[in-house]
């Protein structure tokens, strides 16, 4: 099937990754600190890479040169000085698909995860950088409701999602799922749709997103959230998605190569207590490397372990993200790539 555009996977060869910089009044106010040296470190193992695009609410020079300053090289940086309610690019960025020779970066809204926090400065962010010149390619806005942390693509018409957050009826209660497919088919350039009902981690706000449970690696691979430990709150939905999972078939027909990441242990909100999404599968592919979430723990080096073989050809790194994850996401839910060309 040819189509008229379509999504390039993760470890298509890329020109930039994306962040939006924490606001010091934001939500991360009160582990400002902490969390502003944790995206130091990312920006520093990116831009060993590649180039990195830089959102900031204000003061975009200052913040040029205090990463300059860590050591960020300042031909693979650009910051734009634009503005944003947080930090989560993955899901306010845009989506860039290749359509004929070039690119078009989708804009589509973003509600914050089904209204549950502001959005509307994230909402508009992606025209504002058009306004502001940052984009080579077109911007084409889209009325359809959709992060990008929920989509998984392999590069032969497949997509992977979950149930829970693209039907939810806080996105699009206006369409059924035959009619969501038909809008992801168009728009994304594909042939089928996976779906998994089971799979979400305790402290996901996000209507469990595909990008913190299942993933990836290759269009025949899928590196998974797994939990080897019966007595944890996880084990029975996380084993039932291994078995969905283990259903699928790749766009050859033939089963996945599943390869199941431990759990890591349980982290907790340092306000209120309460368990936070921690896990390693949201790690971000780039064209030299993998950098992967890590938190201190003895099995983060048995999830580098595991997620080493599956990219021969790149640099796995683990990233400290205790203080990111802080704020229920994770390092894949603060970068969006953009394809090399765009």
């Amino acid at each position: 099937m040819t189509f008229a555009q379509t999504l390039p996977p993760e470890w298509a060869p890329q020109a930039a990754i994306m962040l939006t910089w924490p606001r010091r009044d934001g939500d991360f106010a009160r582990h400002f600190p902490a969390v502003e040296r944790n995206f130091i470190a990312i920006a520093q193992a990116i831009t060993r890479f590649q180039n990195l695009h830089v959102n900031v609410a204000e003061q975009g020079d200052a913040l040029q040169a205090q990463l300059i300053a860590a050591g960020v090289p300042r031909e693979r940086l650009i910051v734009h000085e634009v503005p944003n309610d947080d930090v989560w690019a993955r899901d306010h960025g845009p989506i860039t698909v290749r359509r004929g020779n070039g690119f078009v970066h989708l804009d589509f809204t973003f509600n914050g995860w089904g209204n549950k926090f502001s959005a509307a400065r994230d909402n508009a962010l992606t025209r504002k950088l058009e306004q502001y010149g940052a984009w080579q390619s077109p911007v084409e806005t889209i009325d359809f409701v959709l992060e990008g942390g929920a989509l998984e693509v392999d590069g032969h018409g497949t997509l992977l999602t979950t149930e829970r957050c693209l039907l939810a009826p806080t996105r699009n209660p206006h369409l059924n799922r035959e009619q969501i497919e038909d809008v992801l088919k168009a728009q994304l350039g594909l042939n089928r749709v996976l779906w998994l009902k089971h799979g979400d981690l305790i402290g996901d706000d996000t209507d469990g997103h595909i990008d913190t449970i299942a993933r990836y690696c290759d269009p025949t691979t899928i590196a998974y959230q797994a939990c080897e430990d019966p007595s944890d709150a996880h084990y029975e939905d996380l084993a039932a998605m291994e078995a969905e999972l283990r259903a699928l078939r790749d766009w050859q027909g033939r089963p996945y190569k599943l390869v199941g990441l431990p759990l890591p242990a349980p982290i907790v909100d340092a306000d209120d207590g309460r368990r936070l999404p921690a896990g390693y599968a949201n790690f971000l592919i780039m064209n030299g490397a993998v950098l992967v979430p890590i938190y201190g723990q003895p099995l983060d080096e048995e999830a580098l372990r595991r997620l080493r073989p599956l990219f021969p050809d790149r640099e796995v790194i683990g990233i400290d993200c205790n203080a990111l994850i802080q704020q229920y996401g994770g390092l894949h839910c603060i970068t969006m790539q953009l394809p090399a060309g765009a």
